[in-house]
């Protein structure tokens, strides 16, 4: 960042909205930076390999998030929780009873793991896609679990029991390598020492 940058650490709008970010997968505080004396620069990076996708929030455009998307916002941005309603899609669809929810106005940054595949989805359509692979989707779109159909096919196939189905009408965003894929495919060439 640029020397005229302040940070000041709190804890963002009071003990509803610490516990809210808490549930959500944020730290209960929130670093607020401001440039002093002109214009500032700033930079955030990713925790994981993959992208930030700058998204704009306003009264007309909600984002509902995986867990732990959040990067950073504008001010006028509001982070919350947002409860999976369908128990089905909480347990099986992969990404949990809990996301997160951003509205108000301004532009929000999101981490993605992978690259980003984006889609948007007229109302009564949708698609399927496999579970932890939907990285955020407009607040006007839904999202339910659908089971893999033949036996063979959910048992043998490698790609579990249960997809994700997400509805429009809305905007979709993918990704092509959740942290738990990851996790996954580098885990047969970590050696543990001995």
């Amino acid at each position: 960042m640029s020397p005229n940058m302040q940070m000041q650490t709190n804890a963002g709008g009071g003990l509803g909205k610490m516990f809210s970010r808490a549930i959500s997968g944020e730290s209960v505080f929130q670093n607020t930076y401001t440039a002093k004396n002109g214009i500032g620069e700033i930079a955030f990076a990713s925790s994981v390999p993959g992208n930030i996708l700058p998204v704009q929030i306003s009264a007309s455009k909600t984002i509902v998030a995986q867990k732990s998307a959040y990067l950073a916002s504008e001010a006028g941005v509001s982070l919350s929780v947002f409860f999976q309603k369908k128990i089905g899609a909480g347990f099986f669809g992969g990404e949990g009873f809990i996301m997160q929810k951003l509205s108000g106005s301004g532009t929000a940054f999101l981490e993605i793991d992978g690259s980003i595949i984006e889609y948007d989805l007229n109302a009564g359509e949708s698609m399927i896609v496999d579970t932890g692979y939907l990285a955020a989707m407009d607040a006007t779109c839904s999202i339910d679990i659908e089971t893999v159909k033949g036996i063979g096919n959910a048992l043998l196939g490698g790609e579990g029991i249960f997809n994700t189905r997400v509805s429009g009408p809305g905007h979709v965003w993918l990704q092509t390598m959740p942290i738990s894929s990851l996790a996954g495919s580098v885990r047969p060439f970590i050696t543990t020492g001995s």
